[in-house]
Order: structure tokens, then sequence, then C-alpha cells
């Protein structure tokens, strides 16, 4: 199971520069740096609004998100795209390996669609959950939906992704996991969670037993 922004997905540039507009078009947020906007990655927007902004009226919210979803789909330049080796890892990881792949996203459903979409990348996952569909992490519960719908033990899964909030919903959910350190957060954080490996490629997935 894997887990988006950040992981699969090179975005992280892009969610912070509009996660910096939103909260300048929105008005009354106090202005974060880089390093904390990127604390919320991985999180649903309704969460990660919470988290980095715990003083502000909740009010301020569907308007943040809305500036926030139109940054995103429509109006901020930053590119992005897959990390490298992400497609043909995936396609080993399924075809020459055979593993069932799935995505736990803090994404919404038609962010996670239109993502998918703009890679061509449906075709390598048996089943995905995204926070709108179930909660956010670190919530277990799309991990447990994902289980469930691919008749899978919690012994046979394990959980790819770059933040602690990954790490976290793993242990909830009572499953293995795996981080990898080219997203948000690096190696030490990322081992205080107790991963089972930690990788700097994701090519190095393919070694691991």
């Amino acid at each position: 199971m894997f887990d988006w922004d950040g992981t699969v997905m090179d975005s992280i540039a892009r969610i912070v520069s509009c996660l910096e507009e939103a909260a300048r078009l929105t008005g009354g947020l106090p202005t974060l740096s880089p390093e904390q906007l990127k604390q919320m990655i991985g999180l649903s927007l309704e969460k990660g609004f919470v988290l980095l902004y715990p003083d502000a009226p909740y009010s301020l919210f569907e308007t943040w998100k809305a500036h926030y979803g139109q940054q995103f789909r429509d109006d901020n330049p930053t590119p992005h795209g897959f990390y490298p080796d992400v497609a043909t890892t995936l396609d080993t990881l399924k075809n020459a390996h055979g593993k069932l792949l799935g995505v736990a996203t803090g994404k919404s459903r038609i962010g996670l669609d239109r993502a998918m979409g703009e890679t061509e990348s449906q075709h390598f996952f048996a089943a995905t959950r995204t926070a709108d569909e179930t909660s956010s992490k670190p919530d277990p519960l799309m991990i447990n939906a994902l289980l469930e719908e691919l008749s899978i033990n919690k012994e046979e899964a394990v959980m790819v992704g770059d933040t602690s909030h990954d790490m976290l919903l793993a242990n909830n959910a009572g499953i293995d996991a795996i981080g990898i350190t080219w997203g948000v957060h690096d190696a030490v954080t990322l081992s205080g969670y107790n991963p089972v490996a930690i990788v700097d490629t994701l090519p190095e997935l393919l070694t691991l037993p």
C-alpha cells in the first residue's frame, strides 16, 4: 500500500506553493514557513487545516479549502509528476513479483482519480482509498478497508510512505511499514515509528524480502 504525495508523486513543492497562496487569498491566517506547511502533507485537508492553524476560526476552513483546490487544479504553475523509476518499479512489483498494490492517501477521491489519470497509473493498483471515503491518517480505517477489499491478512501487508502520518497509520492498523527518504520526513524521524525498512530509492523495494 503506497502513500501518494511525496512517495510516488513529486508534488511537495506544488502542495506547499498552493498552501501558501490559499492562506494569502483566505486572509486571517498566519504566514507559515514551507517546512511548517509540509507537515500536513498526507493528511486530509480538514485535519491539515487544524494542524497548521490551530488558533484560526474554523469558519475559514471552507474558503481556504476552495482556494487550495482552485490553486492545485488550475492556477498553480508548479510542475508535478511521478518521481523517477516509479512506473517501472510499480510494474515490476505487480507483474514480475506478483504483488497486489494499493494506495492509501490523504487526497480526496476526485484528487486521486485526477492524479492517476494524469499519470496513467490506474492499472497498477488493485484498490485505493482516500481520506474523504474513510478517515484521515493516522486512523487505520483506510488500511482496514483495503485489507478487507483485497482479502489480505495484516501479516501480508505493508505501508510505504514518506511521513510520520504514514508510519503511524501502519502502526495503528497493525501492519508493517517501509519509510522512504525523498519525501517530507527524514530517516531519523521515520525510524521513530519502527518501520521494517527505510529506503533511499524506490527500486530498493525490489530487493526487500
